[in-house]
């Protein structure tokens, strides 16, 4: 696809504005070129034989039938595609979420996708992708609506943070990459979510404010009332070069991988909604990157007909507008219309339908599916919007309910739990702990849940003060079968690790424990040890308001720690926090652990009580102070004064530096750094070597080639293969994570990170053992995007190498030049 010499000039003049200091010039985003007309899909990347069943399948349908398998309707499942009985065909169950089959009952919770990125553990990251697959197949769900990389966050404030890996868009595309080849071995479609720039949950959608200031969302449809304003969703406004190397980065892993479909967000990207963004839809996925699956809306986030067709979606969902059932969708019956009169060209209809069937037939879906588990409707949310005797379509629901697929699951959720737990503090080997006689477990975040096994589901809202804290709310929750809950663990182990039983006295009420003498009046003596359990709620639908710790936590800390002088800290949060505490003596050790499914206490006493060594680290960077970070949510503060329905603009100025980007440029000095997490042994590393793997001169750009899913297929090559060896140092066996980082040198323009993470692996050594790693670098991870280009460049000069266990304990650096 040829853009034309004015949206070139367009894309040029907005790197431009960002790539050389510029100021700001908000006017270059006003608006996002138009990109048409719509790629068809030649299923390329070995979905050719699929390509032909579905147009066998495409060749029997009428145009009703065609529109019917491209528009959601109300079913059993979170979004379905109707049944066509006279082709054999069950129609499509899509099912949320990124950790969970989340409306069903007897499947597991497994850990949140940014407990699997603390983990560095590619192997468990996979292989939790194989049992989430096998749960969504167990349940008949065809498309499992997960991973994510989008949000990919921007903002440490931001509300959903935790659904996706990781602020490294390098990281979070391994572990898409990893997830989507994982869930798709078991026969389930992937949904690559939410692209692009949906970076915040404040006004990702749009709302009407009324005269007396009040306010209502039009996510569910049409508000009520008149002599409103439609105030637009807020506008991510992104460069090029930041749009390709930070928040597109993660989506062309995905593509890569062979991901059947991508969700379009709720946010405008430069001024255009998602849904409806040709260049980003259009021009970037299907041309660029060479997609060749389907473009799915996100619930509700689909805002026209005709446009959003042309510009390049695919599958609208649920159907209606927003999530009503009785106001009629933008496509159904308008988009044969459209067809009818002309306004779309029956064959953009055509391959949409190609689109969406090419992934059922390819991953075989038509041969031997699960049914629906009819119990899935009986857990949904939305049979209260389209209750099944309002449903259009007959969905055959006489298979067994309650399927139980938990399987063995449980083993890989404790495991991972336990990886994905960073020790950020251990003074005076207050860890592992060692049998301790009085232990008090003291925090809201220690206890069972109190508001029931779904209590965190699309309401967003409820008490969550007293229960721990395993995952977060919204459509990305689970509905939990069980919980252990770290005081019932904590309980279990101190009496199974001493012959007569420790004495375990806890208090779980956060205000109880801040009272004075709330803690002398309630304990004889200061334990040994003290626990404190603190957490931080996040959700769907709601950023974050500060980035403490939830209901008093620091307090409660201080407040423990000044009677107890082995006070140890556990969070289990939705994202970053701010530790202020981490300094106090009295505080030994500190755990981040994340949320960490429905294993929480198993996971955590294994680390407690060293059954498992920790080897978590962190995929965020914590600050020594909130205003550290430099990209925040945005809010329209003007809006009530201006009633301006474009106020709210996010002006993604900082570019490339976000997390530990921007630390590391500002040379800010972090409370803990990216990629840092101790151990109880102690870890080197050794013999860097770097090594070509091509001969000859290697070109600056990539040699063209025939678009592949992914893009270029050269900028997959391996070029490079740097080796370095990881010593056990210590005395306990364990395992570290060797992070390898590139500085692109003077070579690279203006607004190039200092240092940027381009490899990883994990490995377990003994004490007094060593073992060779090695990396390779592919072309795409050592070129930046050139926005005069429009293409990925090798820099010219001198590039070093550096590996380590943290980004800022970097121990072996080697120069790479490119020849």
């Amino acid at each position: 696809m040829e853009f034309s010499w004015k949206t070139q000039v367009f894309i040029l003049l907005q790197g431009l504005s960002c790539a050389f200091g510029q100021a700001w010039d908000r006017s270059l985003y006003a608006t996002s070129p138009p990109v048409y007309p719509s790629p068809n899909t030649a299923g390329l990347g070995g979905w050719e034989d699929a390509l032909s069943q579905a147009n066998g399948f495409l060749s029997q349908l009428t145009l009703d039938e065609k529109v019917q398998i491209v528009t959601g309707t109300p079913g059993p499942c979170t979004g379905n595609i109707g049944p066509i009985a006279r082709l054999g065909f069950s129609g499509l169950c899509l099912q949320d979420g990124p950790l969970a089959i989340r409306q069903a009952t007897y499947a597991s919770v497994f850990p949140a996708g940014l407990t699997a990125a603390a983990s560095w553990d590619k192997g468990l990251i996979y292989q939790r992708g194989v049992y989430l697959g096998e749960e969504f197949r167990g349940k008949g769900a065809h498309i499992a609506l997960m991973p994510v990389a989008g949000t990919l966050g921007r903002s440490a404030t931001g509300g959903r943070n935790w659904e996706g890996f990781s602020p490294d868009p390098y990281l979070t595309g391994i572990g898409m990459d990893l997830t989507i080849r994982a869930v798709q071995s078991t026969g389930v479609q992937t949904t690559s979510k939410h692209v692009v720039g949906n970076e915040q949950e404040t006004q990702r959608n749009p709302s009407t404010i009324f005269p007396d200031n009040t306010t209502a969302s039009n996510i569910a449809g049409p508000p009520p009332g008149v002599g409103g304003i439609t105030i637009e969703a807020v506008s991510s406004n992104i460069d090029d070069r930041t749009m390709h190397e930070v928040y597109l980065w993660p989506f062309a892993d995905s593509v890569h991988a062979g991901t059947t479909s991508i969700m379009c967000s709720y946010n405008r990207i430069n001024a255009s909604y998602g849904c409806e963004n040709s260049k980003i839809l259009n021009g970037i996925l299907k041309d660029e990157l060479g997609f060749q699956g389907y473009v799915m809306s996100d619930w509700g986030a689909t805002h026209s007909g005709v446009s959003s067709v042309l510009a390049g979606l695919d599958m609208t969902m649920p159907g209606g507008i927003g999530f009503t059932s009785d106001v009629p969708s933008y496509w159904g019956a308008n988009l044969t219309g459209a067809i009818q009169n002309g306004s779309v060209p029956e064959a953009r209809l055509d391959d949409m339908v190609r689109r969406v069937m090419t992934p059922y037939f390819y991953l075989g879906q038509d041969s031997g599916f699960p049914p629906v588990d009819p119990s899935s409707t009986d857990a949904s949310i939305f049979t209260l919007f389209a209750p099944p005797d309002t449903w259009r379509y007959d969905f055959n629901l006489t298979s067994p309910s309650n399927v139980d697929v938990r399987g063995n699951h449980a083993h890989l959720i404790r495991e991972l739990g336990a990886a994905g737990t960073v020790l950020l503090k251990n003074v005076n080997n207050a860890l592992p702990l060692r049998n301790p006689q009085t232990i008090g477990v003291f925090g809201n975040d220690a206890g069972d849940f109190l508001n029931g096994p779904y209590s965190l589901s699309l309401s967003f809202g409820g008490d969550y003060e007293f229960q721990t804290q395993a995952v977060g709310g919204g459509s990305g929750t689970g509905r939990f079968t069980y919980v252990i809950p770290p005081l019932d663990a904590i309980k279990a182990r101190a009496n199974h690790a001493s012959p007569d039983g420790a004495l375990v006295q806890y208090i779980l009420n956060n205000t109880l424990i801040l009272q004075p003498d709330g803690l002398s009046s309630l304990l004889p003596y200061p334990p040994e040890v003290c626990l404190v359990f603190t957490k931080t709620f996040a959700t769907e639908g709601f950023d974050r308001t500060t980035l403490e710790l939830g209901w008093n936590g620091t307090e409660v800390v201080n407040t423990i720690a000044r009677t107890c002088n082995n006070t140890i800290v556990i969070t289990h949060s939705g994202g970053l926090n701010i530790l202020p505490f981490a300094d106090n003596p009295n505080v030994t050790a500190i755990l981040a652990a994340h949320f960490p499914g429905q294993e929480s206490g198993n996971s955590i006493v294994d680390v407690l009580y060293g059954d498992v060594n920790p080897s978590g680290k962190l995929p965020y960077t914590i600050a020594r102070n909130a205003s550290d970070y430099n990209a925040p949510v945005t809010n329209s503060t003007e809006l009530l004064t201006t009633r301006d329905p474009n106020a709210w603009q996010a002006d993604f100025t900082e570019g490339l530096m976000i997390d530990y980007r921007h630390f590391d440029m500002a040379n800010i000095t972090p409370q803990y750094e990216f990629g840092f997490g101790l151990s109880y042994t102690t870890f080197d590393i050794g013999n860097i070597s770097v090594t070509a793997l091509t001969d000859g001169p290697v070109s600056a750009l990539p040699p063209p080639a025939v678009i592949a899913p992914g893009g270029n297929p050269t900028l997959w090559d391996g070029l490079y293969r740097v080796t370095v060896v990881v010593s056990n140092t210590g005395d306990v066996g364990g395992a570290t994570v060797a992070q390898l980082y590139l500085d692109m040198g003077s070579g690279a323009p203006e607004g190039t990170p200092v240092r940027v993470l381009r490899g990883f692996e994990k490995v377990s050594v003994q004490p007094g053992e060593s073992t060779e790693v090695a990396f390779v670098l592919t072309r795409r991870e050592i070129s930046y995007w050139d926005i005069v280009a429009q293409n990925w460049r090798i820099p010219s000069g001198e590039m070093t190498v550096s590996v380590g266990l943290s980004s800022r304990d970097l121990r072996q650096e080697a120069p790479l030049t490119v020849l």
